[in-house]
């Protein structure tokens, strides 16, 4: 498995279970589709560029934890607060 590999699936799990799980909304299933081709992607271009890749697939994992994907759906770091606050 590519390096970059970790890091896009989460990024699919993390939004997929934000707008699931925590916001109560119906599947995307255009998330988890996108996530595998983004997977396959980025293990391609990893063969080209690898530490470029992997620093790529990690920023957009911490740029997926601070920006709405969706202008009705929080942030995770959102819906994690509201969550902590709630305890």
């Amino acid at each position: 498995m590519a390096s970059s590999t970790g890091p896009i699936i989460a990024i699919g799990a993390i939004t997929t279970a934000n707008r699931v799980i925590v916001n109560g909304q119906e599947i995307d299933w255009r998330v988890p589709i996108a996530t595998a081709l983004a997977a396959m992607g980025f293990a391609f271009a990893e063969r080209w560029w690898p530490r470029g890749a992997v620093a790529m697939s990690w920023l957009a994992l911490t740029g997926l934890l601070f920006v709405r994907i969706d202008p009705g759906t929080p942030a995770p770091i959102e819906s994690f607060y509201r969550w902590y606050q709630g305890r």
